[in-house]
């Protein structure tokens, strides 16, 4: 059985939980488009949100025989893998006085819209940089290290003249990424610098355009694929970018979403996403609200994503000195 946020919603009786699945769904292109197999149970005395699949990491092959010959024997590749569901969101409190006197902006929905979108932002983290070693889930840049559609670019886009000069030779790493995708692309995920940089070479070449959901959001497309910016996170100290820009050069993720590739994964049910909102009649001065989003991701097959690393989007002399400027600051 599998789920998206929007059929999630319809099985919800209470409007208060139907305008946090939305509020998700605004968040994050990403949530709102990805299918989710809700199919784990911990079981009974159960403690972890382990979810099992097989993954199909080398495809079968054909050929041809001559009369009186074999067929070279040739198998399709899999893999038994294991990744995990986690629990995220967190709880914020609102003073009852506060949110009776808030006037025009209901305190109670804005902290829980911030909630919200943080909660989002950190899936969108651990969607890239994920690790199972670190109590997470792998998320892509792990799942595509050496694998054949992990890509370096060795386009330089630092500048306006760059952009006129190698955007030819960048359409050309665009086309082998997402030729190496098994089916259609779903989305192109980076961060808001490379997206800004795609947005102008798919104008010169004529693959740019954009259109509204459902949602009023603005969707621009790169050849029909839609150009997510993943934003950033913040990780208690700093915020950053989801997909890094590191030494000047930064990376753009393609993926084919669907449960024959990349997706979600969540418990059983609809209770991928569960808010906690606090009767604000009942005695006590201080109210508390819960948000939560229990999720993590699968691959399916090694060929539904893809990576192109290390796209040159800011010189490196400049990076390394912001970078540098970073430090002392944080050395004050």
């Amino acid at each position: 059985m599998a789920i998206t946020l929007a059929e999630a919603k319809v099985g919800m009786a209470d409007k208060v939980d139907q305008q946090v699945i939305d509020m998700f769904r605004r968040s994050s292109l990403l949530l709102d488009n990805m299918t989710f197999d809700n199919c784990i149970s911990p079981g009974t005395g159960g403690s972890t949100l382990a979810y099992g699949y097989v993954q199909l990491k080398t495809p079968s092959t054909s050929a041809v025989r001559t009369i009186n010959s074999e067929y070279t024997p040739g198998e399709a590749k899999r893999e038994k893998k294991t990744t995990n569901a986690i629990i995220m969101g967190g709880s914020f409190q609102v003073d009852r006085v506060l949110q009776n006197t808030a006037g025009a902006v209901d305190e109670l929905a804005f902290q829980a819209e911030q909630k919200i979108k943080a909660t989002a932002n950190y899936f969108h983290n651990l969607v890239i940089n994920g690790t199972a070693a670190s109590g997470g889930f792998d998320g892509l840049k792990q799942l595509l290290t050496k694998t054949e559609n992990e890509m370096t670019s060795t386009v330089s886009l630092t500048t306006s003249a760059e952009l006129d000069e190698n955007y030819n030779a960048f359409l050309d790493e665009m086309d082998a990424l997402v030729s190496s995708l098994d089916g259609n692309a779903s989305m192109l995920l980076m961060n808001n610098q490379m997206l800004i940089k795609l947005r102008s070479i798919a104008r010169r070449a004529g693959y740019y355009e954009r259109s509204k959901d459902d949602f009023g959001r603005t969707v621009e497309t790169y050849a029909g694929v839609p150009m997510v910016d993943l934003g950033k996170y913040y990780n208690g100290t700093e915020t950053v970018d989801v997909v890094a820009t590191e030494g000047g050069k930064t990376a753009i993720y393609a993926v084919a979403l669907g449960l024959d590739g990349f997706h979600g994964i969540s418990p059983t049910g609809t209770g991928v996403i569960t808010s906690y909102m606090p009767d604000l009649s009942a005695p006590g001065a201080v109210k508390t609200g819960e948000v939560e989003l229990v999720a993590g991701v699968a691959l399916k097959n090694t060929l539904k994503a893809a990576v192109l690393k290390d796209i040159a989007i800011a010189p490196a002399a400049a990076a390394a000195q912001v970078d540098a400027g970073e430090d002392d600051d944080g050395a004050e």
